[in-house]
């Protein structure tokens, strides 16, 4: 028999425990871990990071030398650490990718999306919904990605999951999908991840249309008069 869904369950309270703003924060862990992902020093972006689970992960990971920017559509509290840049951004406004490069000039070694949508219950509705969000983390993280970073960002499995698999295949050097071990039991979201980023996908450029063939000369066969035999 299963066990009844419990959101106070054991990551939750270690999260509490620990001072962790979100069990999200032990899957992000996971994953760096695991994957070898990002070091001292560097620079990652979080998007979508209210409350900060990720964040705060991110943070310690980089350390004081490094920078972590989060942006979300609420404010993020703030997380006491000068090399913590936050701010709130719409990815959708045309001047997001602006907004973060305020924030932070160069390219960032990651980036990293923890956005779902509001589910309505309708898995295929909120299966499409995810999936939009996280081509939308892809768009991002090919303005700000520097080649050979990575993107971790949370996907629910199903629908057109294979069509956006292959779109990190065209644009990273590998890509993974990944379910850490904190992710709820009956939860059918995981994490793709690329790594290896090799650039922006461009499509091949068509080749010009044919000209129209110029007209043929006039024809020079007189115009039958009313009772000539037809030839």
């Amino acid at each position: 028999m299963a066990k009844p869904y419990d959101p106070r369950d054991f990551y939750f309270r270690q999260a509490k425990k620990q001072g962790l703003r979100a069990r999200s924060a032990f899957k992000i862990d996971e994953i760096l871990r695991r994957h070898r992902l990002l070091g001292r020093g560097e620079a990652v972006l979080d998007l979508g990071a209210a409350p900060g689970g990720f964040l705060q992960v991110l943070a310690e990971r980089v350390g004081p030398s490094g920078t972590a920017v989060g942006v979300d559509l609420e404010p993020i509290r703030n997380l006491g650490k000068p090399w913590v840049k936050t701010a709130v951004v719409d990815l959708l406004a045309p001047e997001a990718v602006e907004r973060i490069r305020a924030l932070h000039p160069g390219r960032f070694r990651l980036v990293t999306s923890d956005m779902a949508p509001k589910t309505i219950g309708v898995k295929v509705t909120d299966e499409a919904r995810s999936l939009e969000l996280v081509r939308m983390a892809l768009r991002v993280a090919e303005e700000t990605l520097a080649r050979g970073g990575a993107l971790v960002a949370k996907v629910f499995m199903g629908g057109d999951f294979p069509a956006l698999r292959k779109q990190f295949a065209e644009r990273f050097g590998e890509v993974h999908v990944i379910r850490p071990e904190a992710t709820r039991e009956h939860s059918y979201e995981v994490y793709v991840l690329g790594k290896g980023y090799r650039g922006a996908r461009t499509e091949p450029p068509r080749p010009p249309a044919a000209a129209p063939a110029p007209p043929g000369p006039p024809s020079r066969r007189p115009a039958r008069r009313r009772g000539d035999p037809l030839k």
